[in-house]
């Protein structure tokens, strides 16, 4: 009996174990089913977004929509709309369960995009109150930087679509209803950079070009009607500055505030999670700048006594330290110094791997983009992997002596140093490297900011972590406790952008707040702190995500030092993160460590 018993048990074991190898079977091929048709589903959707957004197909490599100008007005908008809704609903029917983590991660990004337009249309409407929007000059240069068309169809493409020109600033000045103040004068000043962009690059271009002289003639007549259209917007905006007696609050309000921060920065904390996290961290980086002031002060300050308040001793003591810097003149040249010396650092501490052959261009910053930032990095798209990425570095040719003087203290020898991580090497360059090698191009175009940010703002402190302090290549001496003195104020600035954005969109912080913030709790200079005030008044939530991208991917790498022990490995993590593409921290690190390949 017993014999037979166990019989029985072994023939239903072995029953249930190939009902088992059946059941995953059939649940592999569905899900390889649901994999298939989802890729299917995704090559539909990019060929259709295009069409939707032919700009920013552009901006990403794509030249198929580069004739196309929308024209900003609600027929556009409902086309738009109608478009999110559809494939929303069409996305639905692709189960989270059913899908690899590749397509897991893709699906949420659509989802998110999709969702993130309807809101920025219907609850946002930056369209109603944003007159920068309105902006055409970085479309035509992306045209005019496709290294694989020739000058000539690239001039006569930029000129089909500046066809529309006077429609489309019709359309602009139809939507702009409650504009505020401060995005009406950098739709000014940035629109005042494109008519130099026509008139000058623009023009010379079409003039270099092999060109009949009736055509010749032709092109250079529609340029310079364009630059009328973008004249007579700039003049409605110049009326509306001098007219309207009350402009609409730059601050968008705590309920939009909230859910932009959910749509852009996609993280696993709130904004107000975000806020608080900010504010200890800075109380951590005053006492770790209080211990270093104390140590270099006998260098700097000689004989005179230390404060009794630490934060003027730092203050006093970063403003003596910063006093070394490079001349305005040589301010760009001393960029393109730096790159090679952190390239072989990487290199030469096993690091991440950095492709030879994806350039990166270091450029006077054009004129079109001027009035926001002082440097940044513009990567060639998806579709333009082999395309040049570009390192565009503010001019200083508007400041005056004082201000350049300023501006050059803030960015001094040491802090120089970081902000090229950051932009450069091992930060955006290598990171958008990266990002466009990812086979999922839905990672690439729809790339999270605060991955993007925070990963940056990560490769500064892990570089100084792997000794770039000590590193004699470029300083010729060691000065570590100089080196991360700046890093610590370097990233104090970090934090209170976190601390400054959300006072100032949700508490009603005013300038004068603002600026004791960055220039007596964040030790900044006053170009600094009023170009970040200024910036704090033109975009919401984006100065959020350099911290908090950083906080999340910096406590992701510790957690897997902890896990793996002595088998963790900095450049397996490091390239194994980077090849998920500019996917959110969250989606990373649930999928980290399964698919290979995102």
């Amino acid at each position: 009996m017993k014999k037979s018993i166990l019989l029985l048990l072994s023939v239903v074991y072995l029953c249930s174990c190939s009902n088992d190898s059946k059941t995953e079977d059939k649940t592999a091929q569905n899900t390889e089913r649901k994999d298939s048709a989802f890729k299917q589903f995704e090559e539909r959707f990019v060929n259709e977004f295009w069409k939707i957004y032919p700009g920013w197909a552009t901006s990403v490599g794509n030249h198929t929509y580069d004739t196309v100008l929308i024209i900003p007005n609600e027929a556009s908008r409902t086309a738009e709309l109608n478009f999110c809704k559809a494939y929303l609903d069409s996305l639905n029917q692709y189960n989270e369960g059913l899908l690899n983590g590749n397509n897991n991660i893709d699906r949420a990004l659509i989802k998110n995009n999709l969702e993130s337009s309807i809101w920025s249309i219907t609850k946002l409407k930056a369209h109603e109150w944003n007159p920068s929007d309105y902006n055409v000059g970085g479309s035509v240069s992306e045209i005019m930087n496709n290294k694989k068309e020739t000058l000539e169809n690239k001039i006569r493409s930029v000129i089909r679509k500046l066809s529309k020109l006077e429609q489309y600033y019709t359309a602009a000045k139809t939507n702009i209803k409650t504009p505020t103040k401060e995005h009406t004068e950098l739709a000014i000043q940035q629109l005042n950079g494109t008519i130099g962009f026509f008139s000058g690059t623009l023009s010379d271009s079409i003039n270099k070009g092999k060109f009949g002289a009736h055509e010749l003639d032709k092109y250079l007549a529609d340029v310079s009607i364009a630059t009328g259209h973008i004249k007579g917007y700039v003049s409605f905006l110049d009326s509306t500055l001098k007219n309207t007696k009350e402009f609409k609050d730059f601050r968008i309000g705590k309920e939009l505030y909230a859910e932009k921060f959910k749509y852009n920065i996609q993280s696993s904390f709130t904004a107000e999670e975000v806020y608080e996290k900010a504010l200890k961290r800075k109380e951590e980086l005053l006492k770790e700048m209080t211990e270093r002031s104390k140590k270099l002060w006998p260098k700097y300050m000689k004989a005179k006594s230390y404060p009794a308040d630490d934060k003027i001793a730092i203050k006093e003591l970063i403003t003596e330290i910063a006093k070394t810097h490079v001349s305005r003149e040589k301010f760009q040249s001393e960029i393109e110094r730096h790159i090679p010396i952190l390239t072989k650092f990487v290199k030469d501490k096993n690091l991440l791997y950095m492709d030879p052959k994806k350039p990166l261009v270091v450029r006077k910053e054009p004129e079109w983009m001027a009035g926001v930032a002082g440097a940044s990095i513009s990567a060639p798209g998806p579709y333009d992997k082999e395309g040049d990425t570009f390192y565009n570095v503010g001019s200083l040719a508007a400041y005056t002596p004082e201000g350049a003087e300023s501006f050059l203290r803030e960015y001094n020898k040491y802090i120089l140093q970081i902000l090229n991580i950051h932009e450069a090497i091992p930060g955006h360059y290598a990171q958008l490297v990266y990002s466009n090698q990812s086979p999922s191009i839905i990672k690439s175009i729809f790339g999270n900011g605060a991955m993007v940010e925070g990963w940056a703002v990560y490769t500064e402190l892990m570089m100084l972590e792997e000794g770039w302090a000590k590193n004699t290549e470029l300083n010729g001496q060691v000065e570590e406790d100089e080196m991360w003195l700046m890093y610590n104020k370097w990233h104090m600035r970090v934090v209170c952008n976190t601390i400054l954005d959300y006072s100032v969109q949700n508490k009603g912080m005013t300038k004068e707040e603002g600026l004791n913030l960055l220039m007596n709790e964040a030790f900044q200079e006053k170009s600094e702190a009023e170009g970040k005030w200024r910036r704090a008044t033109l975009t919401q939530v984006q100065l959020c995500s350099y911290f908090t991208g950083f906080t999340e991917i910096y406590e992701f790498r510790n957690e897997q030092k902890k896990e793996l022990g002595t088998k963790f490995d900095l450049k397996k993590f490091h390239e194994q993160f980077l090849s998920f593409g500019s996917a959110p921290v969250g989606l990373i690190k649930k999928y980290f460590g399964g698919d290979k390949k995102c």
